[in-house]
């Protein structure tokens, strides 16, 4: 039978608007974990670039206008809300206006494609907390990781195309965000990436054999493994002459996109002599959005969403402190 939704929740993650944003922004962030102060004010400079303000929340603001034209043009009447897990509007806020609006069972969707912790289990501690604070919350059924939705992969197809008419013939990469390798053992994301980065090639025609994936924006100490190869390293020791970098990993053009990319990758990629062009993200594509509508449409019509299992994307087991 058709699930009775009555609203529909993004769930992001949220940027600071200006300069004495981005200290506190920053500390919810790495709050609980072990991320050296010099890397998150290392961080901190990256959003001073851009006076203290995140393009994330603008972007956030773009795909939820988007959804409400879709939605309204295929009859999807669900009433849209927006919550983030490290600025305002904070989740909890949210779904307390939910509360009081009589919001009683509410499909949440994570600005995130894949499985891991901090990409889809961590959103549902996030939702499961902000219910737990109010008498009688609203149901919340969160949206699995869509990575494998043909919108998701024809919209991020799409992107690289133009990329390639910038610079036809240049070598393709991918990247996204690196995690601690204990995150990605316990979670499907980087098989999903690759997987996601093969699909994408092929509906391009962005060459043959595997995708070269490589990761970037790492936060943990030095001395934690994390995935790899970096970008940085890549583009410092590769052959390539014209190079066409692939966002893969991200939604949205925000802050790991445009400095670790924009700034950093390219300035390094400008120092070898090498062409460079970053393939936008899917954004407001409307392919992509179409395959918002279409998950939610399916939820409705097949009486709920397909859920993660219980043990899915676990939080990744710390290792014993050592004897002082």
């Amino acid at each position: 039978m058709p699930v009775p939704y009555d609203a529909f929740l993004l769930v992001s993650f949220g940027g600071p608007e200006k300069h004495e944003d981005v200290i506190p922004f920053l500390e919810n962030v790495l709050r609980g974990r072990n991320v050296p102060r010099e890397r998150m004010l290392e961080v901190a400079e990256h959003y001073y670039h851009f006076d203290g303000r995140s393009p994330i929340n603008r972007q956030c603001e773009e795909l939820l206008a988007a959804l409400g034209t879709e939605f309204s043009a295929h009859g999807v009447n669900l009433p849209i809300y927006w919550g983030n897990r490290n600025w305002h509007p904070m989740l909890a806020a949210t779904v307390k206006r939910m509360q009081a609006d009589g919001v009683r069972h509410a499909l949440a969707l994570a600005t995130s494609a894949y499985g891991s912790y901090s990409g889809c289990r961590q959103y549902r501690e996030d939702l499961d907390r902000a219910c737990a604070a109010l008498p009688k919350p609203p149901v919340m059924d969160k949206i699995r990781p869509f990575s494998d939705h043909p919108g998701f992969i024809e919209a991020a197809a799409a992107r690289v195309r133009e990329a390639l008419e910038k610079l036809p013939g240049a070598d393709v990469i991918y990247t996204a965000h690196s995690v601690p390798v204990p995150m990605s053992q316990s979670s499907p994301y980087e098989p999903q990436l690759r997987a996601v980065c093969a699909k994408v090639r092929e509906l391009a025609g962005a060459g043959s054999g595997a995708p070269t994936l490589v990761f970037q924006s790492r936060s943990g100490p030095r001395g934690q493994p994390w995935l790899e190869p970096d970008i940085g390293d890549y583009i410092r020791t590769t052959d390539s002459k014209r190079l066409v970098v692939v966002p893969i990993g991200f939604l949205s053009d925000h802050m790991e996109v445009l400095y670790d990319l924009d700034t950093e990758a390219a300035d390094i990629a400008r120092e070898r002599g090498i062409e460079f062009v970053r393939a936008g993200t899917v954004g407001t594509h409307p392919a992509f959005v179409g395959a918002i509508r279409q998950i939610v449409q399916a939820a409705i019509e097949n009486g709920g969403v397909a859920t993660c299992p219980p043990d899915c994307c676990k939080a990744p087991q710390r290792p014993p402190a050592r004897p002082q």
